[in-house]
């Protein structure tokens, strides 16, 4: 039996910290990370609390999305895609893995590398369609920013698995340097080559 002595003894003020911030993966914590883009700082959220899995609760919920943890958003984009749909276990080893390459590669806490990522993918303009009469015409719009982070994480995901086709990497290698290279903003990276073409389009229809 345990005496009252030899318990350890809790900081509940390192229990506050600890629920305020839990690590993702168990391993990265969420404390340090910064958000540069004021739009989108409203739309991510870092809190990932066990496993990346919501079982769908907030899909009926207006908006709910923005409740999902960017961890898990990312999970489910990679799913979108032909190999992986409905493999989420498979998907969910795929995120963790580039995590950990992208922490051995940088030495810095993958989650801060991922929003600038998704900062420099994220496409401020867009074009859509004006029917006047019989005529269609492009016009130049802002994107909002819940979708302006939906195409960026939609494009990362995207630019890695096609990546890895006929590509002795696994997907996780091609994810993890997809995320290093979009953070960078070089042109290399599928996501940041999208952002500029669909903001290009957009300016000649301004």
């Amino acid at each position: 039996m345990m005496s009252e002595d030899t318990k350890v003894q809790v900081d509940p003020i390192q229990m506050k910290i600890q629920q305020a911030f839990p690590k993702v993966f168990d391993q990265f914590t969420t404390e340090d990370v910064v958000i540069s883009d004021v739009g989108l700082k409203k739309y991510i959220n870092l809190n990932t609390r066990g496993s990346a899995h919501t079982s769908g609760k907030l899909t009926r919920r207006q908006l709910g999305k923005a409740n999902v943890s960017l961890v898990e958003r990312m999970v489910n984009n990679i799913m979108r895609t032909e190999d992986f749909t409905g493999k989420k276990t498979k998907a969910y080893t795929a995120v963790k893995d580039a995590f950990l390459i992208i922490n051995k590669k940088t030495k810095k806490n993958p989650l801060q590398i991922l929003i600038q990522a998704i900062e420099n993918s994220a496409p401020r303009e867009e074009v859509t369609r004006l029917r006047f009469g019989g005529i269609s015409v492009p016009k130049a719009v802002d994107i909002s920013p819940s979708r302006r982070l939906d195409i960026a994480l939609r494009n990362i995901c995207t630019g890695a698995v096609k990546s890895s086709y006929k590509n002795k990497k696994t997907i996780s290698d091609c994810l993890a340097n997809e995320i290093l290279v979009a953070s960078r903003g070089e042109l290399e990276s599928f996501a940041v080559g999208k952002r500029d073409e669909i903001e290009r389009v957009a300016a000649s229809a301004r």
